[in-house]
């Protein structure tokens, strides 16, 4: 008889490996088993879309990109071959940048007096629900909104980058403080206890213990968010206006992004245009995954230096 016919170990098994298998029925084994392959075919089907999308766009916009498509102004007609999508890029970076610049600290802050300082109180509830509320409100509403507050009707401040900068803070800051606050929420209470103990006020065991702990969970939330914000294009038609050129200047004239001009040349039946438009759409995606990065190893910095 061999030795696992013994129910002895047989020679190179650990001990401890071989009593955990002789410990685990058959029926927990094939379950474990049917779980694990679930979860590995939920992996590849959601991932199927994700690839044939990035694949499909790589394929048509690969031939576009070149330097003077990422540096040339936009051409006055869409129809003409050459020009580029430099003013659009720059517009991108300048109003999601400035859309991130209002968001993510008040979106922080909010998340911060949600967990640490509200609660349940009354204030705490109306600011979770008005949060989860704004979450679901469509991208054209809340264009209409800025579009009306600041542009036309209401200030008269005409279009600018800022007005688009506004719309999408709006669109970021409810995605912004709904993932923060879950992220401070799986800090361990003893973190925060042992900072008291050791006579800190409660500021500065948020400042020094609840946010360093949180940073990654918290970075990822908001690049969620930048990510949503650079992608949209509805907000952006009520406010920005249109331009061919660049504009710089955030609080004054009218500027364009990536994804505007996505929606102007796809439309179009000229293929110099949906060229253009394969073109932008590629740039945008290779931004936000830029950006992800970056985001991605400052924050991991971040956790490694608070450590």
């Amino acid at each position: 008889m061999t030795a696992v016919d013994q129910g002895t170990p047989a020679d190179g098994l650990d001990p401890s490996s071989w009593i955990l298998q002789r410990a685990i029925s058959p029926r927990r084994r094939f379950v474990n088993g049917v779980a694990t392959a679930w979860m590995v075919g939920s992996l590849l089907l959601a991932l199927v879309p994700l690839v044939v999308i990035a694949a499909y766009v790589v394929s048509r916009g690969a031939g576009v990109i070149s330097w003077s498509f990422l540096t040339k102004d936009i051409p006055i007609q869409t129809q003409n071959a050459g020009g580029g999508v430099g003013p659009a890029i720059v517009g991108t970076l300048l109003i999601t940048g400035v859309a991130a610049l209002i968001s993510i600290p008040l979106g922080v802050l909010a998340a911060i007096y949600l967990n640490e300082y509200g609660g349940q109180n009354r204030l705490a509830r109306v600011i979770r629900f008005m949060a989860d509320v704004m979450t679901g409100v469509p991208s054209i509403v809340m264009g209409l909104f800025i579009a009306t507050i600041w542009v036309s009707a209401g200030l008269h401040f005409g279009y600018s980058g800022f007005a688009g900068s506004l719309a999408l803070a709006a669109l970021m800051l409810p995605i912004v403080i709904r993932s923060s606050e879950e992220m401070l929420k799986l800090v361990p209470t003893e973190l925060r206890q042992a900072s008291d103990a050791l006579g800190a006020r409660r500021w500065r065991t948020v400042l020094s213990v609840v946010l360093p702990a949180a940073t990654p969970g918290i970075v990822s939330g908001a690049m969620l968010a930048v990510a949503r914000a650079a992608g949209e294009t509805a907000p952006l038609l009520f406010t920005i206006g249109v331009t061919t050129g660049v504009n710089t200047n955030p609080l004054h004239g009218t500027t364009t992004t990536l994804s505007q001009e996505i929606w102007f040349n796809a439309q179009t039946p000229f293929s110099a245009a949906q060229d253009r438009a394969w073109g932008a759409a590629l740039t945008l995606i290779v931004i936000v995954f830029v950006l992800t990065v970056i985001a991605r190893a400052v924050s991991s910095k971040v956790s490694r230096v608070t450590r």
